[in-house]
């Protein structure tokens, strides 16, 4: 430990990349911050960044206890271990010798019943709770994240001003806000990632379309993403696609992205926001498509053998035709409209979720300050948030984001462009799960009338579940099979 006269303004456990970086962008703000986690050597290497990159207001600590007494009052300690029980182990650990109006803010990919859960156990040792969503990786972490903090407003008043100093900063004000009561700033976090998971394989079936259909090259991608990153798609995972095209294989030779074995990993958030969404009976289909395909996706060996077997059976893979007879620059501007308009339905997919929760739980979610926060520092961090924002400022009880009139509008300039890059992709074999989904999401949303009137007769039949008319009010049911037996006898064979 290192000489401190003065007691730090705040704590952090836990010092993983994630739980080093956010302490050292809290130090270098100019706030005193004392750390701790159980393997002192993590203890060492924070100090010891600390000194390097800054000199910085930073004191390591080895046990709870001390730690927990170097923080002024009322103490306010960010946790950042992996969720699940290492949250309640730390809590145990550190609310032992913490006091009444102490705050514990828990700073991981948490789900959001296990933060309400731990509000309630530390209210009753007059603890306050933070559930706080941070993104942006570990670069945000370090130079300024989006945070989502939910649960006691009085314990984010406490270190409003710090959250405010380290999160990323647009020309709007700090990516952060007070989110709502409970575990409303973890479940915002888990929406956060699930429109990041559409985000993520919208963008790589552009790609696939781009290099199977039009038979760009690597370097042809690079220029492309970043082209589109000065325009409407401007954004982080734009940019960092460019630039992954520009990397070279430093083992073997050739591009980087062409060696990567195409299995996906993941971590829950995404599950979990296709899960709530069913729950709460909105439709996420466009969420849904990209978590199903990191699962399609892990079945590497099982695609390696159904592509030979479909082969034998005479399947035409046409893939390999690339680019043959394709106006290359309308394809890029086609599928440039279709990955804007198919973004455009993710984002709208989430932010009914959103709504939807808060409506249940009585959050009263500000989905504008919420696309507002998402502007800079986290993962789907892009220009048209902006947009979004306004659209919810022009109509806070806005049922779709594909009818505020500007989004509206666009949608239709788009849609020629987004079917025939469906199509074009349907034709070649090139599956694209993300791109459909939203387009049927788009093309469902727009009918006034849909064929779930034969669905509900089905229902009837089999279950005698009843059915609304749109003649007459209240609830009817048919004796279908006994009336089309009657009606039958005179119908003859359709030729």
């Amino acid at each position: 430990m290192e000489a401190s006269t003065a007691l730090s303004r705040i704590g952090l456990a836990g010092l993983a990349v994630m739980g080093q970086n956010l302490a050292l962008n809290i130090a270098e703000k100019g706030f005193p911050i004392s750390v701790y986690n159980r393997t002192a050597s993590k203890v060492d290497e924070t100090i010891q960044r600390g000194h390097a990159e800054g000199p910085f207001p930073l004191t390591g600590y080895y046990n709870p206890r001390e730690f927990v007494f170097s923080i002024q009052r009322p103490r306010s300690v960010i946790i950042l271990v992996k969720a699940g029980a290492p949250v309640d182990q730390t809590i145990a650990a550190l609310s032992e010798h913490m006091e009444s109006g102490d705050c514990i803010i828990d700073g991981g990919n948490e789900w959001y019943q296990n933060t309400e859960r731990r509000i309630q156990e530390v209210n009753q040792k007059g603890l306050l709770y933070l559930g706080m969503g941070v993104s942006g990786g570990e670069e945000g972490a370090r130079h300024g994240p989006s945070l989502m903090p939910g649960g006691s407003f009085d314990a984010y008043n406490n270190i409003k001003d710090i959250l405010e100093k380290v999160a990323a900063q647009v020309e709007d004000g700090p990516c952060v806000t007070y989110i709502g009561e409970g575990g409303s700033g973890n479940f915002v976090k888990m929406v956060h990632n699930g429109i990041e998971y559409g985000d993520m394989q919208l963008i790589s079936e552009a790609y696939d379309v781009l290099k199977n259909v039009g038979g760009l090259s690597n370097g042809e991608l690079a220029a492309i993403f970043a082209e589109w990153n000065r325009g409407e798609l401007e954004s982080f995972l734009i940019e960092i696609t460019s630039d992954i095209f520009k990397v070279k294989d430093e083992l073997g030779g050739g591009d980087l992205v062409d060696k990567i074995l195409d299995k996906t990993g993941m971590k829950g958030t995404g599950k979990w926001t296709v899960q709530q969404a069913a729950e709460l009976s909105v439709a996420a289909p466009t969420i849904a498509a990209s978590l199903d395909c990191r699962y399609l996706s892990g079945l590497k060996e099982e695609r390696e053998n159904a592509a030979s077997i479909l082969q034998e059976a005479g399947m035409k893979d046409d893939v390999g035709s690339a680019g043959n007879g394709i106006d290359k620059k309308r394809l890029i501007d086609d599928v440039r409209q279709a990955l804007y308009a198919s973004k455009i339905c993710s984002y709208a997919q989430g932010m009914n979720l959103l709504r939807a929760k808060s409506a249940e739980k009585g959050w009263n979610l500000n989905l504008g300050e919420l696309a507002r926060i998402w502007k800079g520092g986290c993962i789907i961090r892009a220009v048209f948030l902006d947009r979004i924002k306004k659209a919810y400022q022009r109509n806070p009880a806005l049922a779709n984001l594909v009818v505020d009139p500007e989004f509206a509008r666009e949608m239709v300039q788009r849609q020629a462009a987004w079917r025939r890059v469906v199509g074009l992709a349907i034709s070649a074999g090139i599956s694209t799960p993300g791109m459909c989904a939203s387009l049927a999401y788009f093309d469902t949303y727009r009918r006034a009338r849909l064929s779930a009137n034969l669905i509900q007769a089905q229902r009837d039949l089999f279950g005698a579940h009843t059915y609304e008319r749109i003649d007459l009010p209240g609830s009817f049911h048919t004796e279908w099979t006994k009336l089309a037996k009657k009606s039958g006898a005179g119908v003859g064979a359709f030729n």
